[in-house]
């Protein structure tokens, strides 16, 4: 069964730093573009980072660039959003996902089908 599982939220003062973990089992992320995304209620979900398997390459939306940080791990196949400065604005759900290199890693990266049930992200004081 293949699945993708978050984990690594919570709740963190404004200026904290927190780090995601989404780890699969079922697929070797070695084949794929593993994105995160969050949602904050009432709004759109938008897209965070994006990390390529193919060229280790990698995409951040533009309010997070120079505090998030996205890597993988090959060994633990598992993939991570560090995230540095937080504001509390980002609170949100965050979720992973992950799509075939056909799908590019940039803005339009909207994974289909794997997505992982999502880990709250609280910033708050």
């Amino acid at each position: 069964q293949v699945q993708l599982v978050e984990s690594g939220g919570g709740l963190v003062q404004p200026g904290g730093s927190l780090r995601l973990s989404c780890a699969a089992s079922g697929i070797k992320f070695d084949y794929y573009n593993i994105g995160w995304f969050r949602q904050a209620p009432g709004k759109e979900r938008e897209g965070v980072s994006c990390f390529s398997s193919f060229d280790d390459t990698t995409w951040y939306t533009d309010s997070v660039k120079g505090r998030f940080t996205i890597s993988r791990d090959k060994a633990k196949n598992t993939v991570y959003l560090q995230m540095n400065s937080l504001k509390p604005e980002e609170s949100a759900v965050y979720y992973c996902a992950a799509a075939p290199f056909s799908m590019r890693c940039n803005s339009d990266f909207r994974p289909r089908n794997l997505w992982g049930q999502g880990t709250q992200v609280t910033v708050s004081s």
